[in-house]
Parts: structure tokens; sequence; C-alpha cells
């Protein structure tokens, strides 16, 4: 497997046991190998489950289907979340989740004996209730942690902004402003770069009873200044209708350090929190991809063994194996498979050949082989 960050899509199919099982095996690794390593196959053995009737298994087929699609969903949901929560570093999706085939096959060796030993024909509500568990418990999570994403961005894009309306908490200090005067007042100004001179000439003559020299510079952005001017509370309103004569615009503002003070706070609140939330959310995702992970692996698993004794019969005697098809010659691998197991199936070469619609099976719906046959398809956890 390339080493770069491809996750790519597995092939789980089944085929009936030959004189023995380890005999299908070894004809399929044969015949995968023998042409440039079509693919890297290893064995997937499932434990004997209790067969029902027919009827039951044909029923258990559905259920399995929606609840392939459902796990198949939330490993998908847990895998994009993480994406979001890691923000810029998106690369390392694939690291924190899970890597290559050799890990599907260990994980289900490692997991399924305690599936096996459930009683029931498979153990179909205990996989569901589980995955339905993280479903909520994500929901549950990233709706509180992107709730304070979503707080701190507010809060951050009023410290960022045009001058007309970004937070001045951190820009203005209590002595740009007179305060506690009765006559005197001062006003913040936002004077565009080109005007500055002029406001330098006219500001102080904009109305009466400004006082002299009493504005400076206390910030700046791209395009403008933010001045302040101090002068007789009277005079204010006629100092503002001036100003906007010249392309001066008084901003509405009223020093508070106490509102200033809980503003930075909150930020820094949120900030902490945010920080704080971080690290058990990753782990969180970590533990429950790999859960979901698992359980859309057992799925699958249990859909080959149904499907297997469907098709092929009792008593139950088929080998599964994983493959991980190479990229390049996957076309090579669907002929060289076909030539495989075509024999299973007296109804799969004329399916293979028909331009005519057999009664039943929908092609466009479902791919068909001779050979059970289920994509496990990583390439859905990738993101660009």
């Amino acid at each position: 497997q390339d080493k770069g960050t491809k996750m790519t899509e597995f092939w789980l199919i089944s085929a009936p046991g030959e004189k023995t099982c380890q005999q299908t095996w070894e004809k399929l690794h044969a015949a995968t190998t023998k042409h440039n390593n079509l693919s890297t196959n290893s064995k997937f053995n499932i434990p004997d489950l209790k067969v029902g009737t027919l009827d039951v298994l044909v029923g258990l087929s559905d259920e399995l289907a929606k609840l392939d699609a459902f796990v198949e969903s939330v490993v998908k949901k847990v895998a994009q979340y993480m994406a979001d929560v890691l923000e810029d570093s998106k690369d390392k999706v694939q690291e924190n989740l899970l890597a290559n085939g050799g890990l599907l096959e260990q994980q289900w060796q490692a997991e399924h004996k305690f599936y096996s030993s459930s009683s029931d024909t498979v153990p179909f509500l205990f996989i569901f209730k589980g995955v339905n568990q993280i479903d909520n418990d994500l929901k549950a999570r990233a709706s509180a942690y992107n709730n304070l994403k979503g707080n701190l961005q507010n809060l951050e894009r009023k410290n960022a902004g045009s001058l007309l309306t970004r937070s001045l908490a951190d820009i203005v200090k209590k002595e740009d402003f007179v305060l506690d005067s009765e006559y005197l007042v001062t006003l913040l100004v936002i004077v565009p770069k080109l005007n500055y001179n002029d406001w330098v000439k006219q500001y102080e003559t904009l109305a009466e009873m400004v006082v002299p020299r009493s504005s400076n510079v206390l910030f700046e952005d791209q395009d403008s200044y933010l001045c302040n001017v101090t002068l007789f509370r009277k005079a204010v309103d006629d100092f503002k209708h001036k100003a906007r004569e010249y392309k001066f615009m008084v901003r509405d503002f009223q020093y508070n350090e106490e509102e200033m003070k809980a503003d930075k706070e909150e930020m820094n609140r949120l900030s902490t929190d945010k920080k704080k939330q971080f690290g058990p959310l990753v782990r969180w995702l970590k533990v429950n991809f790999s859960e979901a992970f698992i359980a859309w692996i057992h799925v699958k698993a249990l859909r080959v063994f149904v499907e297997s004794v469907l098709r092929y019969g009792l008593p139950v005697n088929f080998q599964a194996m994983l493959l991980q098809p190479n990229k390049k010659t996957m076309k090579k691998l669907r002929e060289v498979l076909y030539d495989l197991y075509k024999h299973l199936d007296s109804s799969a070469a004329a399916i293979i050949d028909a331009t005519m619609d057999i009664p039943g099976l929908n092609l466009s719906q479902q791919e068909y082989y001779p050979y059970v046959y289920y994509k496990i398809d990583c390439n859905l956890l990738e993101f660009k």
C-alpha cells in the first residue's frame, strides 16, 4: 500500500468450499497473484452462526442491508466530524482514524469472539444499539462543541472587521478619554487615511468649543485611522453633522470599563473551554470511529455469512476472503474472479452477456457477480 494517505476499497467475497475451504483460499490466492499481484488477500474467517430457516435468512438479509447503510452513515459522520474538528490539519484525519487492510482482518479476528458467542442467529440488535449510541453521543458532543466554536467565532468577528463596528476593547484605553466631566466629552472618529490631512487641519473648527490639540490617532487599519477628539457636550450634534460632510464618521461609543473587561473575559473563557474540550473530543472520536468501523465490518461479515448460506446452501461450507485490489488492475481482477467462479451460477453467464432485462434483477441498482461480494469502501473517509 502506498504510503500516501490513500485509503482504498476492499472486496469481501466468499466462494463455496471445494474439497476443503483451504483449497478454495489457495485457488483464489494463486489466481490473483499469478498476474502481477492483482490484489492483497487475506482469509476472513467467519464463525458458524446459528442458521434459522430459509425465510428467516431472507428476512435477515434485508434487515442487514438496512443495518449496513445505517452503520456506514455513522462511520462517515464520525470521520467527517473528526475532519471538522481538526480544522487546519485535515491531512491528519487519516492518521487519527485507521490504516490498511491488515487492520481490518486483525480487528475482525480480535473482536468476533464475543459476537459468535451470542445466542441469536445474528447479534443484530447488539450492533444496532452500540452504533445508535455512538450516533446519539456524536450529536450531543458535536452540538456542544459547535456552540462553543460558534460563540467564539462571533466574538472573534466582533474583534475584527471595520473600525465602525468592531469591538474596541483591545484598542482604547482609559487615558484616551475625558471621563466624568459635566461639560466635556470625548468622541471617537473614524478618519479615512486619504482625508487625514483634512482632519488635522479642520477638526478644531468643525464646531465651536472643540478643545484645541485634543485629537490623537489611537489605532489604524488598512483604510482608516481611529482618532479621539474632546469637545463641549452641547457642540456634539453640530460637530457630528459637520464631520459627515468631510467623510469623518463619529462612532457611537461610550467608554465602559466593566463592559470591555467582560468582553475580554468571555473571549478568554470560551477560548480556554474550546482548548479543554478539544483533546477529549478527538480521543472520543478516535475510539468511537474504531468501534463504529469494527461494527461495520461485522455487519459486512454477517451479510457474507447470510448471503453465502442462501446462495451455496447447507451445510455451511464457504471461505470468506478479503481482497484489497490494486487500483490500476481492478478490471483485470474482476475478470479473473469471474473466470474462477462463473461455474457457480448458470444464470451469471447469461447476465454478463445479456442485453435483455431479466425479471427481478435490477443490475443498475446492484452489481451482480456469481460469487458473494460486498465492498468496504474506505474512500468514503478521505477528506480534501
